[in-house]
């Protein structure tokens, strides 16, 4: 009995361990939430104002651009998918990676060629593990993405958008990437950045300021110098950038609620096996202590048999 003890006893100070490590892991995840949400928001502005602007060119010109032309017949799809470098975070990986696995058989059901760009570790090794062609891929930054990250990813799907067919050009742009929605609630979500749907994109003018829903909106005229053409494409870059970055920002945040999530179920579950161990490990001693009096107890009685018969 006395060994068993022992073994309860080291696996309740090894359980005991891991508790502080998953504790001290939820705790720094919650913290890192809180500083992911405020980069979410401050990006959520230059991001519409961005697409407003792109949106006004395209409804104030006839403009031909990759930016809002559908293709005839598209052949070639580039997908951005968004992974994190690091593991612990439940489902959040693995829950992207079906995204966009669903998202490429949807593609490919529609008789186009898939160009897969990832960011994140696991990402990686999942598409390098199934010896899967991977066009450019990022790590080293999902957990505190910044600007120049967005600008270093976006660099070759807009190079990609830009080309001719002939030289690997792609006609439509896709992204995969987790949703943060609360600190309970992240999914993971494909979105088409280009070409970009004007009739999602486009917000009227005068919503929230008292127009009448339904009633016809006069959008201004606008006069471009030197052409609607050269305004889109400065623009292209911008939006494709802030698209990334944002998609990058909400990614962090969801990997880092995903993180604190199941860093909390371990450490639950932990003080569970605690409590657990702690009852065998009270049972183990109790039958020790049991077994120590029966054995003084007998040793007692056969040594007071000895002396009575001793006495005769």
């Amino acid at each position: 009995m006395g060994a068993q003890l022992r073994v309860y006893k080291r696996r309740i100070k090894s359980v005991s361990a891991t508790k502080k490590i998953t504790r001290a892991m939820e705790m720094i995840a919650a913290s890192r939430i809180i500083k992911a949400q405020r980069k979410v928001a401050a990006s959520e502005p230059y991001a519409k104002e961005l697409t407003r602007a792109v949106t006004a060119v395209a409804q104030g010109s006839d403009a031909k651009h990759p930016l809002l032309t559908e293709a005839e017949q598209p052949k070639r799809a580039a997908v951005l998918l968004i992974t994190s470098d690091r593991g612990l975070a439940g489902g959040y990986n693995s829950n992207a990676i079906k995204a966009a696995e669903q998202l490429n058989t949807r593609l490919a059901a529609e008789g186009k060629e898939i160009d897969s760009y990832i960011v994140g570790t696991k990402g990686v090794a999942y598409y390098g593990f199934r010896n899967r062609v991977v066009k450019e891929s990022f790590t080293g930054f999902t957990d505190n993405p910044t600007y120049a990250d967005a600008k270093a990813v976006a660099a070759p799907l807009i190079e990609a958008v830009q080309a001719q067919a002939a030289d690997g050009g792609v006609d439509e742009l896709h992204i995969v990437y987790t949703e943060f929605v609360s600190m309970m609630t992240q999914t993971a979500v494909d979105a088409r950045m280009l070409p970009l749907s004007l009739d999602q994109a486009t917000e009227s003018p005068g919503d929230g300021e008292g127009t009448a829903k339904g009633s016809a909106v006069v959008l201004p005229l606008y006069e471009f110098e030197p052409s609607a053409e050269d305004v889109l494409d400065a623009l292209l870059p911008r939006y494709v950038e802030s698209r990334v970055y944002n998609a990058l920002l909400q990614a962090a945040a969801s990997k880092h609620a995903a993180t604190r999530r199941a860093m909390k179920s371990a450490t639950d579950n932990a003080e569970e096996l605690i409590k657990s161990l702690t009852r065998l490990a009270n049972a183990a001693r109790q039958a020790d202590i049991t077994q120590e009096i029966s054995e003084i107890v007998g040793g007692a009685s056969a040594l007071a048999d000895a002396n009575a018969g001793s006495d005769r």
